[in-house]
């Protein structure tokens, strides 16, 4: 699994990750924190990360482009930062892998989650 943390969310998620044997990178390392989604969305799709990120646009690109990649993993919730819900992220991670793997849209909602699956269909 390989999480594209979007500028969004604090780079302080990539130690976090590492911590937990999970390989991330923050967008700010491998792009400009001005890049359009469309372009970190075509990043995470062609280099098979899944995207991470607070921010709604991403799953509107999924449902206006009917894409079946990348994986998006949503957080709504207040508390963003990884002290506060890091562990239920990767909790939430690790019981949606199989489904990040093939393709969907992952939503934590404070402390539950939501899946479906690429791509998005009305």
């Amino acid at each position: 699994m390989k999480i594209l943390i979007d500028m969004n969310l604090s780079p302080s998620w990539v130690g976090f990750f590492a911590d937990k044997n999970i390989h991330s990178v923050h967008w700010s390392s491998v792009g400009k924190a001005i890049d359009q989604d469309a372009i970190i969305f075509e990043y995470a799709r062609l280099n098979n990360y899944i995207v991470f990120t607070n921010d709604l646009d991403f799953g509107s690109i999924l449902a206006a482009t009917n894409a079946s990649a990348p994986s998006v993993f949503q957080i709504r919730s207040q508390s963003l930062l990884p002290h506060l819900i890091g562990e239920t992220v990767v909790t939430c991670l690790a019981q949606y892998a199989v489904y990040l793997e093939e393709g969907s849209l992952v939503t934590l909602l404070e402390q539950k989650a939501k899946v479906r699956i690429l791509p998005l269909r009305s």
